[in-house]
């Protein structure tokens, strides 16, 4: 891992915080929804609901809405940005993401959303070595500062 520290909240649960790279900045703290497989918005969400359409995705059906989405990679069309981008400024999008590999489609699309819309939804990248910590967490918070952010994993 690339923890940069480790404390207690009030005594009880143990908190790992991670630096990460940020691709757009924000904060967010939510409930996760970890995707086995990339995820292409365009085509794959519908962005009325949030809802999971890919009829072939293992996670189809799932809601992303208010959620930090953790995912490997996204997947394909660069018409995505703009689903991902409509999503958001609806607020059915996730409120934030955790890529473990770099996408300009999903940054450009919460870089539109944020520019075009005032609707924030942080983008960070995180390393492989991380994955297990961050996707065995049901809560994350986000603090994506300039370039390096910071994920709390309970």
């Amino acid at each position: 891992m690339c923890g940069v520290g480790q404390s207690r909240k009030g005594g009880a649960a143990l908190t790992v915080r991670l630096q990460v790279t940020t691709l757009v900045a924000g904060t967010a703290a939510a409930k996760t929804l970890v995707l086995s497989e990339p995820l292409s918005f365009w085509g794959g969400l519908d962005s009325a609901s949030g809802r999971i359409i890919d009829q072939w995705h293992p996670q189809k059906e799932e809601v992303m809405s208010g959620r930090i989405l953790v995912m490997r990679a996204g997947r394909g069309s660069s018409s995505g940005s703009s689903v991902l981008a409509e999503a958001l400024r609806r607020e059915t999008g996730p409120a934030a993401i955790v890529l473990f590999s770099r996408d300009a489609i999903v940054t450009v699309g919460a870089m539109v959303a944020a520019e075009l819309y005032g609707k924030s939804c942080p983008v960070a990248l995180a390393q492989e070595a991380d994955w297990s910590a961050i996707a065995g967490a049901a809560y994350l918070a986000i603090d994506a500062g300039e370039r390096v952010a910071t994920i709390e994993v309970d």
